[in-house]
């Protein structure tokens, strides 16, 4: 690894080992656009805070968890949080712009919990299913399991399916009309990339890897247009080429 490189901390799937959730997404698409090196370690759920609580504070309360995206600055700082190193990396290279501060950055961010939360009975058990390596399964079931206030098997079957749907679906339309806006497209901006084309984007990609039949086909067919979704994906395309 070159010194002026980044390291970017990412979850490993199955081999062929490619990068498929969200949140590490939304970094890996600014080091990509801004075409900042950088290099990839990989680092399985049961290992994230051996590898990087040495270097990063303690997170309150103790049982907060130290998460993926994380990245190794050339300096040597580490920095922890996809937002966060969003607006680092954004003052450290200026340009191209990721415009953080457009409104369509903030309604995104505010849309994207609603996102996640509603369709957890869908991906929840999905993703050890395709996804994870056999060592990061107990962790993600007991993670999640915490998360949600049940065994991940109750909540597919008291929350999932059409029920998971139907609440989704007005969610994922919000975002629709956001994207129709700028009748200009393909981006939230009309014909200009940023930030909240990104976390979009990576939400797709996160999809369509868990699941493309199941989840990322469905997801469009739910959203009420989703020709505006596929163009964004399409655009945002050149910058999701590198995925390891």
């Amino acid at each position: 690894m070159a010194q002026n490189e980044i390291v970017l901390f990412d979850l490993p799937s199955r081999p062929p080992c490619k990068s498929w959730s969200l949140n590490p997404w939304k970094t890996r698409f600014i080091l990509n656009y801004k075409n900042i090196p950088y290099h990839t370690e990989w680092l399985e759920y049961p290992d994230i805070e051996a590898r990087l609580s040495p270097h990063l504070p303690p997170k309150p309360p103790p049982d907060t968890p130290y998460t993926i995206p994380t990245i190794l600055l050339p300096s040597g700082s580490y920095l922890m949080d996809s937002k966060v190193i969003a607006a680092h990396l954004e003052s450290l290279y200026p340009s191209p712009s990721l415009h953080l501060s457009s409104a369509f950055q903030s309604k995104i961010e505010a849309l994207m919990p609603k996102v996640m939360t509603t369709l957890a009975p869908i991906y929840i058990l999905l993703i050890p299913a395709n996804l994870l390596n056999e060592v990061s399964v107990p962790y993600w079931n007991k993670s999640r399991a915490e998360w949600v206030g049940m065994d991940l098997d109750t909540l597919a079957e008291k929350h999932g399916g059409e029920k998971a749907w139907e609440k989704f679906t007005p969610v994922v339309q919000e975002v629709t009309a956001l994207l129709k806006e700028n009748a200009d497209g393909p981006y939230f901006l009309g014909k200009e990339v940023s930030y909240a084309d990104f976390v979009w984007g990576g939400f797709l990609i996160c999809c369509k890897r868990i699941a493309e039949r199941e989840i990322y086909e469905e997801v469009l067919e739910r959203s009420g247009d989703r020709g505006v979704h596929e163009a964004l994906l399409k655009g945002v395309g050149k910058w999701a080429v590198r995925d390891d």
